[in-house]
C-alpha cells in the first residue's frame, strides 16, 4: 500500500501538467478558485486590483518580470531573481498558476502571455491564462468580485531553466541563415519601417520576416482570443506556417509573446520560439542584418 502511494505521488505532477490547459474560461475559474493548489495571479495595476479582482487572487507588478539587460530594458530577469519573486508570491513548484490580465485589449493578453512564457522557460508547466481576462469574467455579472488585498505565505520555487526556449541574438541569426520562419508581431507601420524607436535602433525588420500583427489574434483587438479555426485562417492569410521552426519577435518581446503563445500553445507548433531581445536588441547591434524599408518614389 505504501509503495503504491509513493508511486502515485511521483506520477501526479506529470498528470497535473498534462491536464492543465493553456486557456481557461471564467466558469472554470469560478468552479475551481477554492482549490488549494490554484494560485490566481492578477496582472492589473495594483491600484485597480485593490478596487476589484476575482476573490482570492493575488497581485503582481508586471515591471518586476522584465529588467534591464546589457543596456536594453524589459528583458527576462536572471533565474535566481525570478525564483525569489515567484516564491515571494506564495507560488511553489506544485502550484497551478492562472494568470488574470485585465482583458480590455490584446495588449493585456500579450502581458499574460509574456508571464506565461516566463513560467514555461523556468520549467513550470502548471500555468494557464484566463481567456478574456477580468473583463470577460465580470461582463455577465454572474461571478463574484472582491476588493482589498490578498497575500499568500512565501513559498520556495525552484526553476528548471529551459535554455532552448530563450534564444539569443546569435541563435536567431543562425536560424535566419538556416531558413527558419521569422514572424514579426509588431504593427504594420513598424514592420514597414515607417515607424521606429529612434536613437541607435534602425527601422525595418529582421531578414525574411513575415508580418502577423499581434492584435489580429484577438477578437476585435479585445482580451479574448479567436477560436482555433479562426486563428488558423489568420495564419494562412499571413502565410505563417502552423508547424516547423519559427521565431516570434516584436520590439521588446511583449507583443510577440502573444504570437508565440498562439503558435506554441494553441495551435500546437512546439518548434515556435520567442526572441526576448527582439528589435530593441537586434536593431541596436550594427553587425546584425536588417531589411530596410523600401523607399517610396513619387
Amino acid at each position: 500500500m505504501k509503495s503504491s502511494l509513493m508511486l502515485l505521488l511521483l506520477i501526479i505532477p506529470g498528470i497535473l501538467a498534462a491536464a492543465v490547459e493553456p486557456l481557461v474560461t471564467p466558469q472554470w475559474v469560478h468552479d475551481n478558485r477554492d482549490n488549494s493548489a490554484l494560485v490566481l495571479l492578477d496582472l492589473q495595476e495594483n491600484q485597480n486590483y485593490l478596487r476589484f479582482h476575482i476573490p482570492g487572487s493575488i497581485n503582481t507588478n508586471y515591471a518586476q518580470w522584465r529588467v534591464e539587460k546589457k543596456g536594453q530594458p524589459k528583458n527576462m530577469p536572471p533565474v535566481p531573481v525570478l525564483e525569489k519573486l515567484i516564491g515571494s508570491l506564495g507560488i511553489d513548484n506544485n502550484s497551478h498558476v492562472v494568470l488574470i490580465p485585465l482583458g480590455a485589449s490584446a495588449g493585456d493578453m500579450a502581458t499574460a502571455a509574456r508571464v506565461y512564457w516566463t513560467f514555461k522557460v523556468l520549467g513550470h508547466d502548471l500555468v494557464s491564462i484566463l481567456d478574456g481576462g477580468l473583463v470577460g469574467y465580470a461582463e455577465k455579472r454572474v461571478y463574484p468580485l472582491e476588493k482589498g488585498n490578498n497575500q499568500l505565505k512565501a513559498a520556495k520555487f525552484t526553476a528548471k531553466y529551459r535554455q532552448q526556449m530563450n534564444p539569443d541574438a546569435e541563435y536567431v541569426k543562425t536560424a535566419i541563415n538556416n531558413g527558419t520562419q521569422i514572424v514579426d508581431n509588431r504593427t504594420r507601420a513598424e514592420y514597414l519601417g515607417i515607424y521606429g524607436a529612434g536613437g541607435k535602433q534602425r527601422p525595418g525588420r529582421l531578414p525574411q520576416a513575415l508580418h502577423l500583427n499581434y492584435d489580429w489574434l484577438t477578437v476585435n483587438g479585445s482580451g479574448k482570443l479567436h477560436s482555433a479555426d479562426n486563428l488558423q485562417r489568420i495564419y494562412a492569410a499571413s502565410k505563417v506556417a502552423l508547424s516547423g521552426d519559427q521565431i516570434n519577435y516584436c520590439h521588446t518581446g511583449n507583443r510577440a509573446a502573444l504570437g508565440w503563445f498562439v503558435s506554441h500553445e494553441i495551435l500546437g507548433n512546439h518548434q515556435a520560439k520567442l526572441y526576448d531581445g527582439s528589435t530593441q536588441e537586434w536593431s541596436a547591434n550594427q553587425t546584425l542584418p536588417m531589411e530596410q524599408p523600401v523607399k517610396l518614389s513619387y
